[in-house]
């Protein structure tokens, strides 16, 4: 077999005395060439303890008959970009990141690579990439997720939302921040939930879209079976990085590339995985951008069709009670995937060298459990409670539900659709008639919500958010506000074309399609008109015409009438990024992908 390098060697012999003036060692051409691409930079914690696991996969390479070149892609943290502007560079930067590593990789042209990354759009970015670089041999390690804090009794608050109450995670900052607005808790207490949120570094520790993309990575069967999710400061994930870096080497002189492991088949088993744990949201666009990359067709609409019907097990935050460092003590994606083996496709390839099947016997002979299980009780005597790992991840016979977690949800409203965590919803919001109240920015719609002006009964509307509008930034805040107000928490929906935190709770839907800026009956709604939401049989529909019940044919007459008087939609921004995002960016019931 000719090593990707060696042909391109063939080819470009003078960059032989560029690497010879690097350190390198005539010898080192000779060995398959490999990238350890990560997102590692200092900018927050999710990415700054990345290099300790680069380090760890160069070590691997080089010493098991490679030769490892770092390179860097380096993210941003959306909890930091959150409150202004910047979050709108949140899902854009996902593309860059792609675009970057595609560069990367083929300007020198390497026979593998190890993929590290930790957070929402790295973790996505990479496996887009991987996609991209699919005639390569490729491997993933995550980060991690960050600690929880464990508070002391003066700063415990009776949550509705979590049982678990003296363990403080990041995603509980925005109600806190909310309570504070509006005099619930005084600024102190503020202050310090804030400054103790992230005691380690990793991915927030909650089952938000950085922790749903790393179990998502494994699911693909991408990484080395059990590592997704590890604590980050656990030693096991260093080992992991080498152990990597050691099956990279594995895969290339076996001649597996990503194409062999990442199959249609494949992305069924994420999904479903992903009803198991109520992963975030955003996978129902990152799941079908990564496989947009690898030359396959799954939608928004893919995930309703396999959700349905399948059995939820996960009591992580922010639908349960732990935060997500418990799910690796619980047996992590293994565990969960035993449960629901039944739904799986057990003969697909994994990194490996193995099929999913033969895995997951192996790891019931080699001790993970039993690893697991040990941990978990030592977490008990400090937490000075019995914790089983069904408290965790619950079996399939007891699942917490047993229709997925997400739902698509369509009508005249939203005719390509948009999207649910029905597991987080309040069960009397499934079906609703609710007025509406437009709002056509996010700064807006959380203004009125914390002065009181919005109602019991109100659908309101955060519009002009969506890819081609700002670029498809989090509503996080505004959702949060509303949870940490009893009256609205069960009684008023959130609707938008943007997108939400992995973090949010309560009846919020998100990823309107056609969003407004395309020109979308979003951009139409005006104040008073009546929303009918239907989750379980998956509608979402205007059903009347400020205040009056109208028939179908009269609302899409009335809605006509309005795009008529439309004036279209302008961007605010002219250059960069967000113009090039603005004009390339599909739907995000496709990925939201740049094409």
């Amino acid at each position: 077999m000719m090593l990707r390098s060696e042909e391109v060697r063939k080819l470009a012999p003078e960059m032989d005395p560029l690497r010879m003036g690097m350190g390198w060692k005539v010898s080192d051409l000779s060995k398959p060439q490999v990238m350890v691409e990560s997102s590692y930079g200092d900018s927050h914690p999710g990415s700054a303890h990345l290099n300790i696991f680069v380090e760890e996969a160069v070590k691997a390479v080089d010493e098991n008959g490679g030769k490892a070149a770092r390179y860097f892609a380096t993210d941003m943290c959306d909890g930091i970009a959150q409150g202004h502007d910047g979050i709108n560079y949140s899902l854009a930067h996902r593309d860059a990141i792609t675009n970057l590593v595609e560069a990367q990789a083929n300007a020198t042209v390497f026979d593998g690579g190890v993929f590290i990354a930790s957070c929402d759009k790295s973790m996505p970015a990479m496996l887009m990439s991987i996609g991209r670089l699919k005639d390569m041999s490729a491997i993933v390690v995550t980060g991690g997720v960050m600690e929880a804090h464990e508070l002391p009794k003066k700063y415990v608050v009776d949550d509705p939302a979590c049982r678990i109450n003296e363990l403080l995670t990041l995603e509980q900052i925005g109600k806190f921040d909310a309570w504070e607005k509006t005099g619930v808790i005084p600024n102190e207490q503020l202050d310090y939930y804030k400054q103790h949120a992230c005691p380690s570094c990793g991915a927030c520790s909650f089952m938000g879209t950085a922790s749903t993309m790393q179990i998502m990575a494994e699911a693909l069967g991408l990484m080395l079976p059990g590592t997704a999710l590890m604590p980050s400061t656990a030693p096991e994930l260093r080992q992991a990085a080498y152990d990597a870096g050691k099956q990279l080497m594995e895969l290339i002189a076996k001649g597996i590339k990503a194409s062999d492991i990442v199959t249609k088949e494949s992305f069924e088993n994420a999904i479903m995985v992903h009803a198991a744990i109520s992963g975030s949201t955003n996978a129902t666009m990152h799941i079908p951008a990564i496989a947009h990359e690898f030359g396959f067709e799954i939608d928004a609409d893919t995930f309703d069709r396999l959700h349905r019907g399948a059995h939820y097990l996960l009591n992580i935050r922010p639908s349960g009670d732990w935060p997500a460092q418990y799910f690796y003590y619980a047996g992590g994606v293994p565990r969960v995937m035993e449960e629901i083996k039944s739904m799986l496709h057990l003969d697909v390839m994994t990194v490996t060298g193995r099929t999913l099947g033969e895995n997951l016997e192996e790891l019931k002979k080699n001790g993970f459990y039993e690893h697991c299980d040990e941990l978990l009780r030592e977490k008990s005597k400090l937490f000075r409670r019995t914790i089983d790992r069904e408290d965790i991840i619950h079996s399939f016979e007891h699942a917490k539900g047993t229709e997925g977690s997400i739902a698509i949800l369509k009508g005249n409203l939203a005719p390509e659709g948009c999207v649910i965590k029905h597991t987080a919803c309040p069960k009397n919001m499934f079906k609703a008639v609710l007025k509406a109240k437009p709002y056509d920015s996010e700064e807006a719609c959380i203004s009125a919500v914390l002065h009181g002006e919005v109602k019991p009964g109100d659908a309101i509307f955060i519009r002009y958010e969506g890819p081609r509008g700002s670029g498809m930034p989090e509503m996080f805040y505004t959702g949060e506000a509303i949870c940490a107000d009893p009256k609205l928490a069960s009684s008023v929906a959130l609707i938008t074309d943007g997108r939400f935190s992995g973090a949010s709770r309560g009846p919020v839907i998100g990823h309107v399609s056609p969003e407004a800026a395309a020109g979308g009956p979003i951009a139409f709604v005006e104040e008073g008109d009546l929303i009918e939401l239907d989750v379980e049989n998956r509608k979402i529909a205007i059903v009347g015409i400020r205040g009056e019940r109208k028939t179908p044919e009269e609302i899409d007459a009335v809605l006509a009438e309005r795009k008529a008087g439309w004036k279209g939609f302008e961007s605010k921004y002219q250059h960069g990024l967000l113009k090039l995002y603005a004009q390339h960016a599909v739907s995000s019931m496709k990925g939201a992908y740049m094409e």
